[in-house]
């Protein structure tokens, strides 16, 4: 049987400030990971738990060193070194020497728009890309990583001593975090060409997450948004920058990615519930986005049959 991936319900330290911050201190890595690094050993990753939250989640190493795994990257963390998970990204982490100390910043961003920076949050959607994208800001802008390290310094600081005004340096210090990686995303990968559409489109978004499993309806996801038929059609690609077919197929993907590592449904089952009952339609549409079959995914993740690096 496989292993399942672990949800993780994140506890907040204070729930309106909606993160959670603290510190790891690891001494000795276990003698079995010492063993399997020392002989490469393909199989590590499966002894190891998957996990996702709904939290964003920034992790800083301080000493030591760290192994990072999120879709097809693997990353060898080091003192000072940031890897960022987006929002519900499967992801995991392995010692790789060490007395390891990281700190692990875990924040819920919807907390964090007001109505003065509402108009920014469409970077930070993930609609189609997870925040994980930017992790090629901290590997190639070391200014960028330092500002962003004393930041999650700063809030696990904050949060641990709570003198008077934490919260509000908390939440300028998480706005800063955020603003870094707008102002450094030269890849613009946070930067759809028509971020402002997207909040309009938005009662169609929801539409469509809430009946993956159905026959979706451009006229109800229209009139969701009070546009005609051919307008919305023409808004959808301009603001998504895919059509609305193409989009659901997208979503139907990621959410049978998400079903193969957290159930042991047949992929047929799987299929079937994110409305893509075809099998050989669901097979190369799987494909499309992945360059592997299902079944194959699910053992990249599951069985790690990939080297670790």
């Amino acid at each position: 049987m496989l292993d399942k991936m672990r949800y993780e319900n994140v506890i907040y330290q204070n729930p309106f400030l909606a993160l959670r911050v603290w510190q790891i201190d690891s001494p000795a890595k276990p003698d079995f990971i010492n063993q399997a690094l020392q002989k490469s050993d393909q199989k590590i990753k499966h002894q190891f738990t998957w996990h996702y939250h709904p939290e964003i989640e920034f992790l800083l190493i301080q000493n030591g060193a760290q192994l990072a795994f999120y879709k097809d990257d693997e990353l060898l963390l080091e003192p000072g070194d940031i890897v960022l998970f987006g929002s519900s990204e499967p992801h995991m982490t392995i010692q790789a020497k060490d007395n390891l100390s990281q700190i692990v910043l875990q924040i819920q961003l919807n907390q964090y728009w007001d109505s003065s920076t509402v108009n920014l949050m469409h970077h930070f959607t993930e609609v189609i890309r997870p925040l994980s994208s930017l992790n090629y800001i901290f590997q190639q802008n070391e200014n960028v990583r330092k500002n962003a390290a004393e930041l999650i310094r700063s809030i696990y600081a904050e949060m641990n001593q709570a003198q008077l005004g934490y919260e509000l340096a908390v939440s300028a210090m998480v706005k800063n975090l955020l603003l870094l990686l707008l102002r450094n995303d030269v890849r613009k990968e946070l930067n759809y060409d028509h971020n402002q559409l997207i909040g309009r489109l938005q009662p169609a978004l929801a539409y469509i997450d809430e009946n993956l499993a159905s026959k979706l309806s451009v006229n109800i996801a229209a009139q969701a948004v009070n546009m005609s038929y051919t307008y919305f059609i023409k808004t959808f690609k301009k603001a998504i920058g895919m059509s609305f077919t193409d989009y659901i197929a997208f979503k139907r993907i990621k959410k049978s990615e998400q079903q193969l590592l957290t159930s042991d449904a047949s992929i047929a089952e799987i299929a079937d519930s994110v409305g893509l009952s075809n099998i050989g339609h669901f097979y190369d549409r799987f494909r499309k986005y992945n360059d592997c079959s299902p079944k194959q995914f699910r053992e990249r993740y599951l069985k790690s049959e990939g080297a670790l690096q």
